[in-house]
């Protein structure tokens, strides 16, 4: 089979190889046909050697399939059965964030496409715990992006829920993350907004398509209107950038709550002084958890976000350089890989 190999520990060390097909399920184990996979952050910081990896690995950890084996002890009706994968191949299960429901913080935690072969490949073995079957709704193409959606159900529902009903929430970047975290929090009875800056005039689109108001950067309190005017309750950052960091830190009212999605490789100065001042409640969440699991396939199967408007565009393997290109430029809104399609969408086709 094909796989995309990140093939040394130096940086933008990438290659597509033929690869031998892995083994028969183990116990407990199942393939899954790789339906597509997304191309996040983590994979181009993985490139660029700020994010760690154990090379030579396949990348890939936003999976949707199907199952097409399973070994011992694993229900075989699970075949045929589309899915979406959690990223935790194994963790040590006896340090305190494995016992009291963290895996996400283990210290040994091995995850797909990073640790271990992961879904920029025609099949992938991982352990049963980790798939989801898909609402017989969601297609399984954009279903890729449950990944990330359970990664914004850690950021803003665990331990505590951060969005109470009718709070004014501000979404800062409108990527797929922002997009999916803005969803979220309309389902928990927010009144949201979704800001980005003037080379996002696709992506904001989309966020009105979806019926979100939204904001050209930068944003004051002055510049907002309505209610938005005196501040808002939440402020969801999922665009890494320093700027959108501290017109966050200015338009989030006294008491308000500041989350922290986006990711950085860089140092960001910011008005940290405001948390004090304001009383701010700030915090942020690295990942998923089998629990954020759970919610965001409730969240899906009581059609309360939606996965296919974010698709701009679909790639074979061949095209990976390209799909890296788009995904690093910011073009569209999320970029996947498709092994097992022969045909790709450009930004342009994508119904709107």
């Amino acid at each position: 089979m094909q796989g995309l190999v990140k093939s040394s520990g130096r940086a933008v060390v990438l290659e597509l190889r033929e690869l031998k097909l892995p083994e028969l399920p183990a116990r407990g184990f199942v393939r899954v046909k790789v339906a597509a996979a997304g191309i996040c952050g983590t994979d181009i910081h993985i490139l660029e050697g700020s994010y760690p990896s154990k090379p030579p690995v396949v990348l890939g950890h936003e999976v949707s399939g199907t199952v097409t084996e399973v070994g011992a002890d694993t229900d075989p009706a699970l075949v045929g059965k589309n899915v979406a994968l959690e990223t935790f191949y194994s963790t040590c299960e006896k340090c305190e964030y494995c016992r009291s429901g963290r895996p996400n913080l283990c210290e040994l935690r091995l995850s797909i496409g990073s640790g271990i072969d992961g879904g920029f490949a025609e099949s992938v073995v991982v352990p049963s715990r980790n798939i989801h079957v898909l609402p017989s709704w969601v297609d399984v193409t954009a279903a890729a992006l449950c990944e990330p959606l359970a990664c914004v159900c850690q950021s803003l529902f665990d331990p505590d829920c951060l969005i109470n009903p009718g709070d004014l929430v501000a979404v800062m970047g409108p990527g797929a993350v922002g997009i999916l975290a803005a969803q979220v929090a309309r389902a928990a009875g927010g009144h949201v907004a979704v800001v980005g800056t003037s080379t996002d005039v696709t992506r904001l689109k989309i966020a009105e398509q979806l019926g979100f108001e939204t904001y050209s950067a930068p944003v004051s309190q002055e510049s907002m209107s309505g209610a938005w005017a005196s501040g808002v309750d939440v402020v969801i950052e999922c665009s890494g950038s320093g700027s959108a960091m501290r017109s966050g830190m200015d338009i989030v009212r006294k008491r308000g709550r500041f989350i922290q999605i986006g990711q950085t490789a860089e140092d960001v100065l910011i008005p940290f002084a405001q948390v004090s001042f304001k009383e701010l409640r700030i915090s942020g969440g690295f990942a998923s958890t089998p629990s954020s699991w759970r919610r965001a396939m409730r969240l899906l199967s009581d059609r309360q976000v939606e996965l296919s408007p974010l698709v701009s565009a679909t790639y074979r393997l061949e095209q990976w350089s390209e799909a890296f290109d788009a995904a690093r430029h910011g073009n569209g809104i999320k970029s996947l890989l498709v092994p097992s399609k022969a045909a790709t969408i450009s930004e342009d086709e994508v119904p709107r």
